[in-house]
């Protein structure tokens, strides 16, 4: 089994290891501080395992093991921590597992166990698609094959295109399958909708001018994109930009 270690603080990283070496089939391959990290090395080790921190800077394990999720095949995720009121959420976020620390050495067995027992329709059972309440940190987009994370901070705007929704970022765009409502409740905060296909960053909006065939177009700072605002939007925008 080979078992990739996620946590924020190196001692405990390395308690893992030598609890891992003492087992047989468990190979530790790999350690990362945080969520952005574990995701980038999940795709380059492809372990089977996770052994995941929760609270950690950056992205925590809740999210991460969210976009874990998402690989063509995700490994199974045992969260580490010390902090058990997060038991319940953690398991709801794809987790097969939940460890205490400080970890036990027959229960991190017990765990690693069930985790080789684990199938690809129980994996699917855990790939649930309820949408994280805190919001997340990063949108994650599937891009040849390879998942790439995008900051929520960085996106521009979500256009929806029948069943694909485009997000445009500071580094380009992609695409990923969701819904606009589902966004537009998990970044209310962030989020301004002008059209019903449409939602923008409120931090990069510049203005709204009118074009030649009397439609209101949104513009932006950092891309030159123009978006069309529906008509039932247009008072909205003004006025949220008066505000500013």
């Amino acid at each position: 089994m080979k078992v990739l270690i996620v946590d924020d603080e190196p001692p405990a990283r390395g308690r893992l290891i030598r609890m891992l070496e003492a087992m047989d089939d468990c190979e530790p391959i790999g350690e990362a501080g945080n969520g952005i990290e574990a995701v980038e090395l999940a795709q380059q080790l492809h372990p089977d395992v996770v052994l995941m921190d929760i609270r950690m800077p950056g992205m925590d394990g809740l999210e991460a093991a969210r976009h874990l999720s998402q690989m063509e095949e995700p490994p199974a995720i045992v969260f580490t921590t010390a902090y058990s009121e997060h038991a319940l959420e953690a398991f709801d976020t794809y987790a097969v597992g939940y460890l205490v620390k400080p970890i036990r050495q027959q229960k991190l067995e017990e765990s690693i166990a069930k985790a080789r027992k684990l199938t690809q329709a129980q994996l699917a059972y855990f790939r649930q698609d309820d949408e994280n309440p805190q919001g997340r940190s990063h949108i994650c987009a599937r891009v040849r094959g390879n998942l790439e994370l995008i900051p929520v901070d960085d996106v521009v705007y979500f256009q929806a295109d029948q069943k694909y929704i485009t997000v445009r970022h500071l580094g380009g765009e992609v695409l990923i399958e969701d819904a606009l409502k589902n966004l537009e409740e998990e970044f209310k905060d962030k989020l301004l909708r002008i059209h019903r296909n449409a939602l923008i960053n409120k931090n990069y909006l510049v203005g709204m001018e009118k074009s030649r065939e009397a439609r209101f177009l949104v513009t932006f700072r950092e891309v030159p994109d123009q978006l069309e605002i529906s008509r039932r939007h247009v008072a909205e925008i003004r006025k949220f930009l008066k505000s500013r």
